[in-house]
């Protein structure tokens, strides 16, 4: 085969690359060989993720046929007959008993846009269930509620990343892209030769540690107050005349009622909870406000996962209205989309609350329409479900979810409380789980059904800009393997659903292009053909239009065309008893006698790890996981550099080794999610509150205590 000109597998960056499985390095490999390609995103630059991704292709571990556990726990190899006819009676009886919601669909943001459509599409009329969600609420909703609210709509990146080329300022707040998606870094370098890089993160990152050397600005507060710290920067920049009035009164609404909201959080009232010097915060205030284009405000996961993530975000956007960003060439707010589809996977219908084309649920009209296109009848669409986390942790209960299909997701490792999700599962009447490597939720499965690779699919993706892009199949599956559009059109028909459900992508594009048409995230003018041409094609594009790589430069997502500045509250940063609701009350942080836990991701390795985990070298560059620890704490506790230590929550234990690093503050401890067994951090997290708008838990803030393990206890 020829080369092929696709994209990288991993984040929403989607690095353009090439893929020759004929070239001699192939054949001596035994795996397609992997060339990057000059695309704007990435500019012919990837991470060691990226240059390794093909290697997958070709290992051993590889599921090429559907595995049913027997009576006696064993799994044995089955025909897809057999797989199919079982999973559709499963899904029958339960409804039969349970009704249409005791049967379950759990998505990911990992799934092509085509995937992530028919999956909605197939919860929602093959199944009646209302019960799908996916793991992008672990990601993006709070980012995604807080635009819609402010914005009126969500698009990650609301410009293209190329704009960020030419800025002087950037605010980063919870992101650190010099390890997650490397090849971004180069769209901060004019910034940083500008002294404009301002990073926000308890951590001294590798992005923190690009405002070395008069970069920038690091601001390092504690835990759970980076919206104290939004609050102050606000109240400088409202309080010392840096807003940008005219830009309020043209283009937003909601100032007067705003203003309340940030009047007590002065710089040093903010400092006595957030750790970070008052002189520090007003120096990052005028440095942002120095000249409007040409600055940014970006946000990632470390400020949205959160129980106030949704308001964190909000805050995020209230400072780039204040200062006129956003909707204006060369400025602007934005946050870091992180799966691979995780944009187009929120679009098309995976949500709980959602219909294509960024549609909601309950809207009469985008009911009828997409029924409409669907050939079916607007009353027989269920309505609402339920969010990812509820869907968990009543999977197996009354009235919860029986029998599960997960499809593009490994729970055990990524989703909050991860003992409570084993529990759940183990508790169903039926799981069935779609992957290409025997995940740790494979392992609990009762069937396993063996999907394609990357490589091996048509499709498209959308990447952290609103950029359609087409991901193409550059080798053959191996025998066995079956694309989930075929596994869906299969059951459909067992099924008896209405409507039609196609196996083949650009026939399911052609579809979505139909549903989403006159959505919020209408794609009924971008075609097949234009991305197989190179034609770059940027949501909204509605038929016979060119696409929007700018929104908002007109008129903001609102009737009124204008951005809300929406007032937010705090919750004490953890420090006192939160007033909030029990479900939406994040723990008390910060007690004597306990640390602070922020997670996150090692540049070898993506999400869960169940890839990136099987690659040789990216396992012997970080093999297990680290647990970076201040100098000052570990001695008072005990613990040497390279240690076995222990970390207890209420929620349960991990292990892990520690790594001192001055780099952290001596409050907090890190570490990183990827791992699996007693090494899964998401073990510590709580999934009891959860954001009241986006359903987001509380990934990056848990009380932990940790203890040096005795020489007996290993970490194994």
């Amino acid at each position: 085969m020829s080369t092929t000109a696709t994209h990288c597998p991993y984040c929403a960056l989607q690095c353009a690359m090439a893929l020759d499985p004929g070239s001699k390095t192939a054949a001596e490999q035994g795996f397609p060989e992997v060339a990057a390609r000059q695309f704007p995103t990435n500019r012919g630059g990837m991470c060691r993720k990226g240059w390794t991704s093909a290697e997958l292709l070709a290992d051993p571990a590889r599921l090429t046929a559907p595995l049913l556990r027997g009576a006696d726990g064993v799994f044995r190899q089955v025909s897809w007959d057999a797989a199919l006819d079982r999973t559709a009676e499963e899904f029958r009886a339960a409804r039969e008993r349970y009704g249409p919601d005791g049967a379950g669909v759990f998505g990911g943001g990992s799934l092509t846009n085509e995937k992530a459509y028919q999956l909605g599409k197939f919860a929602r009329v093959a199944l009646g269930t209302s019960r799908i969600d996916y793991n992008g609420r672990f990601c993006m909703s709070s980012a995604a509620a807080a635009a819609n609210r402010s914005l009126g709509m969500d698009r990650g990146l609301p410009f293209p990343v190329t704009d960020l080329d030419d800025a002087h300022t950037v605010l980063l707040l919870g992101s650190n892209p010099a390890e997650t998606m490397p090849p971004f870094v180069q769209h901060l370098r004019h910034a940083r030769e500008h002294g404009g890089l301002v990073v926000v993160d308890p951590r001294r990152s590798a992005t923190a540690r690009m405002t070395d050397d008069d970069g920038g600005v690091h601001l390092q507060p504690t835990p759970g107050s980076d919206l104290v710290l939004l609050l102050g920067l606000a109240h400088v920049v409202l309080h010392e005349g840096l807003a940008d009035r005219e830009y309020l009164r043209r283009r937003t609404t909601g100032l007067e009622a705003f203003l309340p909201s940030v009047s007590a959080w002065w710089p040093e009232r903010v400092e006595q909870v957030t750790g970070v010097p008052a002189q520090r915060l007003r120096a990052a205030a005028h440095l942002l406000s120095r000249e409007r284009k040409g600055t940014y405000v970006l946000t990632g996961r470390g400020v949205e996962q959160h129980v106030d993530g949704t308001d964190t975000a909000t805050a995020a956007i209230n400072l780039a209205l204040l200062l006129g960003l956003p909707g204006r060439p060369g400025s602007g707010w934005g946050t870091l989309t992180g799966q691979g589809n995780g944009q187009g996977g929120r679009e098309h219908g995976q949500k709980a609350d959602q219909l294509p084309g960024y549609r909601s649920i309950t809207d009469p009209a985008a009911r009828a329409h997409v029924a409409g296109v669907w050939g079916v009848d607007p009353a027989d669409l269920p309505g609402p479900g339920i969010p990812a986390v509820e869907l968990l942790t009543t999977l197996g209960t009354e009235g919860g979810v029986r029998c599960l299909w997960v499809n593009g997701s490994n729970v055990v490792i990524g989703a909050p409380d991860t003992a409570a999700v084993v529990r759940g599962l183990q508790a169903l009447d039926f799981l069935v789980v779609c992957d290409f490597f025997f995940s740790e939720t494979a392992e609990l499965a009762d069937l396993v059904l063996p999907v394609l690779q990357w490589a091996e699919e048509e499709g498209t993706m959308t990447n952290l800009e609103g950029r359609v892009l087409r991901r193409r199949r550059a080798l053959d599956p191996p025998p066995g393997a079956r694309d989930e559009l075929w596994i869906m059109a299969e059951l459909a028909r067992r099924l008896g659903a209405p409507g039609t459900f196609s196996p083949e992508p650009e026939e399911v594009f052609e579809e979505l292009r139909r549903a989403s048409a006159g959505g919020r995230a209408d794609y009924s003018g971008i075609g097949w053909a234009a991305l197989d041409a190179g034609e770059a094609c940027w949501w909204p594009q509605p038929a016979g239009s060119t696409g929007t790589p700018r929104v908002f430069l007109d008129r903001f997502g609102h009737p009124d065309g204008r951005a809300v500045l929406v007032p937010v509250r705090t919750r004490a940063a953890g420090r006192a008893v939160d007033p909030s609701p029990p479900a939406h009350r994040r723990e008390p942080l910060h007690r004597p006698g306990t640390l602070t836990l922020v997670t996150g991701r090692y540049l070898e390795h993506y999400q869960s790890g169940n890839q990136t985990r099987r690659v040789p070298s990216l396992q012997a560059a970080r093999p297990g996981a680290l647990l970076q620890i201040h100098p000052a704490t570990a001695a008072a506790l005990g613990i040497g550099d390279g240690a076995a230590v222990e970390l207890t929550s209420d929620r349960g234990r991990a292990v892990a080794r520690a790594a001192l690093s001055g780099d952290i503050r001596p409050d907090t401890v890190f570490l990183p999610f990827h791992y699996a067994g007693e090494q899964t951090a998401n073990r510590l997290v709580s999934a009891a509150a959860v954001d009241p708008v986006s359903a987001m838990p509380e990934f990056k803030a848990a009380a932990v205590t940790v203890r040096a393990l005795a020489p007996e206890e290993a970490v194994r």
